[in-house]
């Protein structure tokens, strides 16, 4: 490893200050001599020499071709919150070179919109304001006839990854109790966690409040189809924040306007949302347009991580914060559904 460690930081996307704080800005100046450092893309030719001399690439995605003989390089970090496509993982873990991503710097803000999305629904507050503004409110007991409390209720998760790990220590105040499907964890794993493992029906039939929270991958697209959705319970709330693609989002709509159940969602299988989409007329959903994650104290997250791991990696020291790409899922994961965070 050279005396000075290089760090092509080439974020685009995303801009410098967007996702890290000045102070952190000059701890990644401290760590290593940063190469580009810029909001516009760096030229590929340029980045690729620059990556023969490298000890960590930061970037949103990888674009710079064949893994190059880079002997220095050890990192490679993602700030886009998903694994890079178009990257050679074997040769990376050959090679002794980590692959990172910084979707767990998302798991703080998000979970914070998905709690007040269920604020939302079960005491009507968006609904509350509306009927105020136009004149037809109910006072009182009247304007609580159909809302309904978090505390002591039922929760589901659906998935339990960096954003459900997040949300869980919000809903302790809260003394709910929490049943998780996730079938990439074990259920001794979960206990341990302090939650109660469930299979998917289970879960949809017993929990007054389902917050989705699953990562898109190549086995849950659609994962809650119309048949499950049929099982949540008609007093239910279904939060729905990771991914449109975990939903079978046509049938989720027809079922909220029946009535069948509330939805409080932040995410879209399209995004921008068409103008004439059924769901805008949903008098049981709350719509968020994906601003779950993209809080700039939230997103500043994102380069304190990345910094505290290349911090590590140049002491020789394994990262602790940044999610790791492992050969088990990493190519089961889905990236690019719906806008970028």
């Amino acid at each position: 490893m050279p005396d000075k460690a290089k760090v092509l930081l080439d974020p685009h996307f995303r801009k410098m200050t967007e996702i890290f704080s000045a102070a952190d800005l000059e701890r990644l100046h401290d760590t290593g001599e940063v190469v580009w450092g810029r909001d516009d893309p760096m030229p590929p030719e340029e980045a690729r020499r620059a990556l023969a001399e490298a000890t960590a690439v930061v970037c949103s995605q990888w674009r710079y071709g064949p893994l190059p003989d880079a002997p220095d390089l050890r990192a490679v970090v993602s700030v886009s919150g998903a694994f890079p496509n178009d990257l050679d993982y074997q040769a990376c873990w050959a090679r002794g070179i980590r692959v990172l991503s910084a979707a767990p710097a998302f798991g703080r803000q998000v979970a914070e919109m998905a709690l007040g999305l269920a604020l939302a629904s079960c005491r009507e507050i968006a609904a509350g304001d509306a009927a105020m503004r136009s004149g037809e409110e109910q006072w009182l007991h009247a304007g609580n006839a159909n809302t309904f409390m978090l505390y002591d209720a039922p929760v589901g998760f659906i998935g339990f990854g960096a954003l459900a790990r997040s949300l869980r220590p919000l809903l302790v105040p809260f003394d709910v109790r929490i049943k998780v499907y996730d079938p990439w964890l074990g259920d001794g794993f979960l206990r341990r966690q302090g939650v109660e493992p469930s299979s998917l029906p289970e879960l949809l039939e017993t929990s007054r409040f389902v917050f989705v929270l699953a990562a898109p991958s190549s086995e849950n697209q659609a994962l809650l189809s119309r048949e499950l959705l049929e099982r949540v319970r008609p007093d239910a709330v279904v939060v729905l924040v990771s991914r449109a693609h975990v939903v079978d989002f046509d049938a989720l709509t027809e079922l909220v306007l029946a009535g069948r159940f509330r939805a409080a969602v932040d995410v879209f299988p399209d995004e921008p949302l068409a103008p004439d989409h059924p769901i805008r007329g949903a008098r049981g959903a709350v719509l968020s347009a994906h601003r779950a994650g993209s809080v700039r104290e939230g997103m500043w997250d994102i380069g304190q991580m990345v910094v505290d791991d290349l911090e590590a990696i140049v002491a020789g020291l394994p990262p602790r914060r940044l999610l790791a790409a492992e050969p088990e899922l990493v190519g089961r994961v889905v990236s690019g559904h719906g806008l970028k965070r």
